[in-house]
């Protein structure tokens, strides 16, 4: 008998998907402080802004400002969540999580604009 024609096959490895949440929320979080600014500075640079800034003329209100207050305090949580979560899932809805309050709050940067 062949004892090689009954060897059992070796192992499939499946490749594992190497989950990057972390890096990515953090690549986020840095990259928050200079959007800001660029949309402070775009915001500025806008006729109506700047009007109410230098003669107090037409100043209408944005999107109220607890939204940029409730964006960047549910962004930091959400990070914060995303670097100490054990499980993939759980960081990667963070990440989501972190990533659509810091748009909320850049959008309510934007509305004064």
């Amino acid at each position: 008998m062949n004892a090689t024609a009954h060897s059992p096959a070796p192992p499939i490895r499946v490749a594992a998907r190497r989950d990057r949440s972390r890096l990515w929320s953090v690549l986020c979080a840095i990259g928050f402080a200079p959007a800001t600014v660029a949309a402070g500075v775009l915001t500025l640079a806008s006729e109506r802004a700047s009007r109410c800034l230098t003669y107090g003329e037409q100043c209408e209100p944005g999107l109220p400002d607890w939204l940029f207050t409730w964006g960047l305090g549910l962004g930091t949580v959400a990070c914060l969540i995303a670097l100490a979560a054990p499980v993939a899932r759980v960081r990667q809805a963070a990440l989501t999580t972190q990533v659509l309050a810091e748009c909320a709050a850049l959008l309510e940067i934007l509305s004064h604009a």
